[in-house]
């Protein structure tokens, strides 16, 4: 999908600014990696950016005040993305049907599927265009939900989900709580470290456009550069295979590579 969608849905006044911005987002606003479409190997898939005011019952670790954003951490076991935090979602399954409804139909059912969270009470006001992610060949649809009825969240199945997390976007958006992620390969990008949680790659790329396209975004340092955590380091290489005593020294060569000058 090229273009993005909006629902003309009522919203609390919190998200009116970014759904007037979801009418025209530009993808390359969104991201630099944008679907080939001449490849018909890419995977389609949905995630859910599930937006609350915060205020309800269900919430306990927001780490902030105000409204917050739905987040899952990857369990440590994955074959890809291991460890990472994320957005509930996942791969469009057959049953979803097609178009902006079958992507839809996709967030929702992968959301309550990790999360246990009753998607009637969900309320989808726009779905952005695609983004590519390169290294699994996957076509993810951003689809954006207010949370009008918030329900029970927890790990459903702990083979998929390490931990389920509400972060508010005033965490989020505080200067203090925001870097420059470097992983070895030399790829730079936002970061969050919110509490104990290490937030990065796709998911900090889209929570950074959420924040400027919301007007939540603060000025903060992007020079401020960290380096990926070692063991996010090392969950990708358990990913390929990598046999434990290879992992640990892979993992030391390329935090060295990757450490800038001056960084312990």
């Amino acid at each position: 999908m090229r273009t993005s969608t909006t629902f003309d849905v009522q919203l609390p006044e919190f998200l009116h600014r970014l759904r007037t911005a979801s009418k025209e987002v530009d993808p390359n606003e969104l991201s630099r990696f944008l679907p080939p479409e001449d490849d018909p190997g890419i995977r389609g898939s949905a995630v859910l950016i599930l937006l609350a005011d915060g205020n309800d019952a269900h919430i306990n670790d927001a780490q902030g005040n105000g409204p917050d954003v739905l987040l899952t951490e990857r369990a440590w076991t994955l074959r890809s993305h291991a460890g990472q935090m994320s957005f509930p979602g996942g791969r469009v399954d057959p049953e979803d049907g097609t178009g902006v409804e079958g992507l839809i139909r996709t967030a929702l059912r992968e959301a309550e599927e990790e999360t246990g969270l009753d998607p009637v009470g969900v309320e989808v006001f726009a779905v952005w265009p695609s983004l590519w992610v390169p290294v699994s060949n996957f076509a993810v649809s951003p689809v954006l939900g207010w949370w009008r009825e918030p329900s029970p969240v927890a790990v459903v199945d702990p083979a998929e989900v390490a931990s389920v997390h509400r972060v508010a976007l005033e965490a989020l958006a505080d200067p203090a709580n925001r870097i420059s992620c470097l992983h070895p390969s030399g790829f730079t990008g936002p970061a969050f470290t919110v509490g104990d949680l290490y937030i990065w790659g796709f998911t900090a790329g889209l929570l950074d456009k959420l924040l400027v396209l919301g007007g939540w975004a603060r000025d903060w340092d992007p020079a401020n550069v960290v380096p990926l955590p070692d063991r996010l380091v090392e969950a990708a290489w358990r990913s390929e295979g990598r046999r434990p005593e290879d992992v640990r020294r892979l993992t030391a060569i390329e935090h060295d590579l990757g450490r800038p000058e001056g960084v312990e």
